[in-house]
């Protein structure tokens, strides 16, 4: 790098890096330890509205998606992690100190606006820094960090809010985002100089969408990952009510939600070895084979026990399917990148943004239709991947090598 500001240590770089693209988990998975003390303190009628504190978030960082990433090539990259850094604190101070349901959610808003500043530009500062298998291994580091935000955040959320309510957690946000933006101020160089940096045209971006979303098996990868995950979603935002009030978890419900997770985290070291040998289709199709076999034969037994099976029951369900889920968010996105080319930087911000407008309704449909029971969740994962699986197949008529359909299960 040309910058008299050099890069700190490769330790230092990957903290600073996971702890900012972690900033977005730690916003979702806090808190759902305080959704139905939320709700409670804040009259809501139905039990589900509070979910809308999750699905909200999600709805902001999709539409940030879209516009960080091309202006950070063209005015910097830190210039805008101090920006998005800066809204993500305003929706935090939003959300702390009103006592009315609307505003909160308009604080989260601003705090998913924000944050998907951290998450675009974060990926692009490795792209700057580093090619090849370094910044292969620097993914895989920053990766085994991130891994561990969705797994120990409702526990920090339950302390927090026994200690001094869920207001704090807004505090501890605001905080957080405070520390790592003096942090990335005083230790980060600027990683795009001038010289590199394209001039914002309209023109230009307009073309470069129009090719992206001309380009079909990439759309139809997309749509792919958007299904999938708002099943994932349904999941998020019904959690806290189905492990902690419907199985009376309690306390214990940020234990059990981070075994859940470990499951994604695993999924997602194993997919690194398994990808090199099978290839991303065939891994694809053989996780929403599982998710989606194994669910529609999970949802006759969760209707016969009443909707409530055996929690250990239950858990090894959810385990092998967020482990399916962990194979497929990688592959998948990367699927929907790899016909992209030289349209990486404006596909990267559809291919995130679409797929999340897709999984947001879907996910907040399942949470809103929790009944008490894990059926709707259940049949979500049934539906969703079985509409999955069909647009991965789709997607592989439009691919060079043989489709998929024509490829034997077991090779």
């Amino acid at each position: 790098m040309n910058n008299q500001q050099q890069l700190p240590s490769r330790i230092e770089f990957v903290t600073l890096l996971a702890m900012l693209t972690s900033i977005t988990a730690l916003a979702i998975d806090t808190m759902l330890p305080a959704l139905s003390v939320i709700g409670d303190d804040l009259n809501l009628q139905d039990a589900n509205q509070a979910q809308w504190i999750i699905s909200v978030l999600f709805l902001g960082m999709a539409l940030g998606q879209l516009f960080w990433g091309p202006l950070s090539d063209s005015v910097g990259r830190k210039p805008l992690i101090y920006v998005g850094l800066s809204v993500f604190m305003l929706g935090s101070l939003v959300s702390l100190l009103t006592d009315s349901f609307t505003v909160m959610l308009i604080g989260r808003f601003l705090q998913g606006l924000g944050s998907a500043s951290t998450r675009v530009i974060g990926m692009a500062l490795v792209r700057d820094c580093f090619s090849g298998r370094a910044m292969a291994q620097i993914m895989s580091f920053t990766m085994a960090v991130f891994i561990m935000v969705p797994a120990l955040a409702p526990a920090l959320g339950a302390g927090i809010m026994w200690l001094a309510g869920w207001h704090a957690i807004f505090a501890v946000f605001i905080v957080l985002a405070l520390i790592l933006l003096v942090w990335f101020a005083l230790r980060m160089p600027e990683t795009l100089p001038a010289a590199k940096r394209t001039p914002y045209s309209w023109a230009q971006q307009k073309q470069a969408a129009k090719v992206v979303l001309s380009t079909t098996p990439a759309m139809l990868y997309t749509l792919a990952a958007g299904v999938v995950f708002g099943g994932f979603l349904g999941y998020l935002n019904s959690a806290q009510q189905m492990l902690g009030i419907l199985y009376g978890l309690g306390a214990q419900f940020p234990l059990y939600f981070a075994v859940l997770a470990l499951s994604i985290g695993a999924a997602s070291l194993v997919n690194a070895r398994l990808v090199m040998r099978f290839g991303m289709r065939l891994l694809s199709l053989r996780a929403l084979w599982v998710l989606a076999g194994l669910s529609l034969l999970f949802l006759p037994f969760a209707w016969y026990t009443d909707g409530q099976p055996p929690l250990w029951v239950l858990m090894l369900y959810f385990m092998v399917t967020f482990f399916c889920l962990g194979l497929l968010f990688g592959n998948l996105n990367a699927l929907a990148m790899e016909p992209l080319g030289q349209y990486a930087g404006m596909g990267a911000s559809i291919v995130g943004a679409l797929s999340m407008f897709m999984s947001v309704p879907l996910g907040a449909f399942i949470g809103q239709s929790y009944n008490g029971t894990v059926l709707p969740l259940v049949l979500g994962f049934t539906v969703l991947g079985g509409l999955s699986m069909v647009l991965l197949y789709w997607a592989e008529q439009y691919s060079d090598k043989t489709p998929l359909a024509k490829v034997p299960f077991d090779t």
